[in-house]
């Protein structure tokens, strides 16, 4: 009973570990790039918000716009 009770607790730790590590890399924000940041001031400039303001930035950030 004592062994198995032992690798339950072993197995729960390592399952806790590996979800932590997972939600790390979840939050590591990538750095942005030049390009980026000029298409967020172009967004800025022109006021746009939610949907608008994520459409514009990838239509510009592939050249679209």
């Amino acid at each position: 009973m004592r062994k198995i009770i032992a690798t339950l607790c072993i197995g729960l730790l390592l399952g806790i570990g590996a979800a932590n590590a997972e939600e790390k890399k979840k939050t590591e924000a990538k750095p942005r790039t030049a390009k980026s940041i000029e298409c967020s001031k172009q967004a800025d400039a022109k006021g746009l918000h939610g949907k608008e303001r994520r459409a514009f930035r990838a239509k510009c950030k592939k050249g679209e716009s």
